[in-house]
């Protein structure tokens, strides 16, 4: 991976991936718009899972544009991009094998939440975050998983509504591997520091 060092921090490289992210979590928040019309205003914050992962970003990428660290902003883009990426991916995948067709938007799903997970990994040896922040963001993790599936806020695809509890199932698993990841990231930092 160290071949692609020159490219990640190359600020050309950085304002092309904060323009994307930016583009990116508007549309994010755009494709939401149905649901959030019709979710009560306590839930609000945490419906909107993959652009308010790429929001985290946004700040991530800002940030490195000014010679700077925003560690909490990090610990959040990191245990989110991995998370709402993969299981982006995942539930368009599902939808796919469920229905037997996708819309060129489930095509277009795949690639950008893809690209979501990538960028937080491939970012994860400049972040800063302690354990600290790993930690709150686990709680932040954790509290969307109830909110989407005890008061069933999730995203909903067609047809993978009878797959409701294995899906939450899924996502608490997909929401500690992501933890673990951070933490590895935090752990990896602290022994590279000594």
């Amino acid at each position: 991976m160290n071949f692609l060092t020159p490219l990640l921090i190359d600020r050309r490289f950085l304002w092309l991936l904060l323009i994307i992210n930016i583009a990116g979590t508007v549309y994010g928040y755009y494709w939401y718009i149905p649901q959030l019309a019709v979710t009560p205003s306590f839930f609000l914050l945490f419906v909107p899972d993959s652009p308010t992962a790429s929001l985290f970003f946004v700040f991530v990428v800002i940030a490195f544009l000014r010679y700077r660290n925003y560690p909490l902003f990090e610990a959040l883009a990191l245990i989110t991009l991995i998370k709402y990426g993969v299981w982006a991916v995942v539930m368009n995948i599902l939808t796919f094998k469920v229905i037997g067709y996708l819309p060129w938007q489930g095509y277009m799903l795949i690639a950008s939440h893809g690209a979501m997970a990538i960028q937080g990994i491939l970012y994860a040896k400049y972040y800063k975050f302690k354990l600290w922040h790993v930690l709150a963001v686990a709680i932040w993790t954790l509290h969307n998983d109830v909110i989407d599936y005890v008061f069933m806020q999730y995203p909903k695809y067609p047809g993978l509504e009878m797959y409701e509890r294995e899906i939450g199932y899924f996502t608490f698993w997909l929401s500690i591997v992501s933890i673990g990841i951070a933490l590895y990231v935090y752990q990896t930092r602290r022994r590279e520091d000594k």
